[in-house]
């Protein structure tokens, strides 16, 4: 991350140096300090991007997990976390459904954030 906000950087610096006219030394650090403020801004997006993209890919385990955050799962409300706690253990995810704890649809939405260990 920090190599391409530094290419970036480096990117712009080359540009802004490359123009045919001349500028005073004021006018480059500004548009430097543009660019690098450009690019960290970049980075910074980028890389909150990438947590929020591994905080989704966590799985819940339905063995394990309390009501809090079984609620958390898309169409699961408290009726349906009290459910899934009180017929637990399970081998498998599917054994909701296999036990009617919730329906097919319900399962297919929260099919890739549950597991069962």
């Amino acid at each position: 991350m920090r190599i391409t906000a530094a290419l970036l950087t480096l990117s712009f610096i080359a540009i802004a140096g490359c123009t045919p006219h001349q500028r005073s030394p004021d006018e480059i650090r500004e548009q430097t300090a543009r660019a690098t403020s450009t690019a960290a801004r970049d980075a910074k997006a980028v890389a909150q991007g990438i947590v929020q993209g591994i905080k989704d890919q966590r799985t819940i385990n339905i063995n394990r997990a309390s009501a809090h955050d079984l609620e958390k799962l898309p169409g699961i409300d408290d009726a349906a976390a009290r459910r899934i706690i009180d017929h637990r253990p399970y081998s498998d995810s599917e054994d909701l459904v296999k036990r009617h704890v919730i329906s097919r649809a319900a399962y297919d939405r929260i099919a890739g954030k549950i597991e069962a260990r």
